[in-house]
């Protein structure tokens, strides 16, 4: 399981991760990545920031993201966690 920094916790977490599963209490939780402001100023503090997604394509937009911590996907799109990003990226 691939992990990233959640923010300046000092925690590393699952890049991809199940929506409940992950303790978001001090995240800025967001629906995608549009909001670059929101994104920065998080990041800039120190704030972990998650982003929901549904699809392979929105979990790959959100980790593009150095700002994002870690993608919530929906329980009932749970094969999302075994996402290959290499060879979504690549090819």
């Amino acid at each position: 399981m691939r992990e990233r920094w959640f923010g300046a916790t000092g925690r590393r977490v699952p890049e991809i991760a199940v929506e409940g599963e992950l303790e978001t209490d001090d995240a800025l939780v967001l629906d995608d990545v549009s909001d670059d402001a929101a994104l920065k100023a998080a990041h800039e503090e120190g704030r972990p920031v998650v982003v929901r997604a549904q699809s392979p394509e929105e979990v790959k937009a959100a980790l593009a993201r150095p700002e994002v911590a870690s993608v919530l996907v929906p329980e009932t799109r749970r094969e999302l966690l075994g996402l290959d990003l290499t060879e979504l990226t690549y090819g």
